[in-house]
């Protein structure tokens, strides 16, 4: 597939936000087609540059995030850098923003305002808490969709700390709420011929709807869940397991033909008739004592041992991998989950596959993402047609 093949070919995007969600929304679009225009400040580029690892200076996230991107560099702060910015929007699809919304207000960049100028524009627009509250114009991270959103407070042991998790996981959810609510903004402006619209999505309650299950709980029996560590009270056996040699494998006993393959698996076949153990909800009542079956069974075995029993018994276990595990496996080996990507400042990086894998129309990484501003002469000068005088002038006033 090229970059006029795929399904979103001819799609134009405009990615004005920073760091993770809204970045992530323009990413996922570019990998199947669409042309990406990323807008950064001036001189110091999206922050997300300066996130996390660097190699000789090179942000390795930025590498990933801005695969297939058009790095422009325009400054907001300024007038004629928002004026700019509409003339880009003026034949944009998509708008993909962060700003706060006094802020867009302020600066006459809010959707009304830029329907005006487009009114097939599709804006995404990311906060931290959304729009219509008290909290709409505060500043937000994922760190605080991960609070809020109840995610922390189940996640942990009983007697530990609500934990965080050490990844993007609010920011990654919100991006794939708002990109498939692009996918239906622009199905329901190019097939049913409407209009743009403004699309408003926050970082807490993506993360909060899949985590449903304490609110209905809390909602219809007035409980509130608490923290089980890797044990989750909808299913048993469910946990992590220590092995022999060291290692950690983790079980899911969510279905309950799978569940009796464990405890058949595990030498205790007398379990499946016993009444505590063979209903679902009886097992929950009793998962400490099934728990600890498995747990006694697998610290008496190697990862190696025990993973042959489990695959031959068809029950749903997996080692617990690190990075170096993870891309080493033989069958994301064989999908080609992680291809090494050539690169002309870090000579080449492996980075995860578009997913998921379309049969017709697969996803792509046409390059990783670029140096600040290297596509300034092309958008510039030749999509908005500014002469060298003008472009020189708007580099020296900071617009550029």
């Amino acid at each position: 597939m090229t970059a006029d093949t795929g399904p979103l070919s001819g799609l134009k995007v405009i990615d004005a936000a920073t760091l993770a969600a809204g970045p992530l929304v323009a990413t996922w679009l570019g990998e199947f087609g669409a042309e990406v225009i990323k807008i950064e400040q001036p001189g110091s580029g999206d922050p997300v540059r300066q996130w996390g690892a660097q190699r000789d200076g090179v942000g390795l996230m930025w590498k990933s995030l801005g695969r297939n991107k058009k790095s422009v560099t325009l400054n907001l702060r300024l007038d004629e850098g928002r004026d700019l910015l509409r003339r880009l929007v003026a034949e944009a699809d998509v708008l993909v923003i962060n700003l706060r919304p006094s802020t867009l207000h302020r600066w006459g960049l809010d959707h009304p305002s830029l329907a005006n100028v487009n009114p097939g524009l599709v804006m995404v627009h990311v906060t931290g808490f959304g729009a219509g509250g008290p909290k709409t114009d505060r500043p937000g991270f994922g760190t605080l969709g991960e609070a809020m959103s109840g995610f922390a407070h189940l996640t942990g042991e009983p007697d530990g700390p609500p934990t965080l998790p050490a990844f993007m996981l609010a920011d990654g959810v919100a991006a794939l709420n708002a990109t498939y609510a692009v996918m239906m903004a622009l199905y329901h402006r190019d097939v049913h011929k409407g209009p743009g619209q403004l699309i408003d999505v926050n970082l807490v309650e993506p993360l909060a709807r899949l985590i449903e299950q304490p609110v209905l709980t809390y909602d219809q029996l007035g409980t509130v869940p608490g923290r089980t560590g890797n044990r989750w009270d909808i299913s048993a056996p469910r946990n992590v397991y220590r092995t022999k040699d060291g290692h950690w494998l983790a079980m899911s006993g969510s279905a309950p033909t799978v569940a009796m393959r464990a405890l058949r698996a595990v030498g205790r076949a007398d379990l499946t008739v016993d009444p505590r153990f063979a209903e679902a909800q009886q097992r929950l009542r009793n998962a400490a004592e099934i728990d600890q079956v498995v747990a006694d069974w697998v610290a008496d075995r190697t990862l190696e041992d025990a993973m042959r029993v489990f695959e031959e018994a068809e029950v749903a276990a997996a080692p617990v991998y690190d990075a170096e595990q993870l891309v080493a496996d033989e069958h994301l080996v064989a999908r080609g989950v992680y291809p090494s990507i050539p690169d002309d400042e870090l000579g080449a990086m492996r980075v995860q596959a578009p997913v998921p894998r379309l049969s017709a129309t697969p996803g792509r990484i046409d390059h990783l993402g670029p140096r600040i501003g290297e596509h300034n002469d092309e958008v510039y000068r030749e999509r908005l047609g500014l002469g060298d005088a003008e472009i020189a002038g708007l580099v020296a006033k900071g617009v550029i």
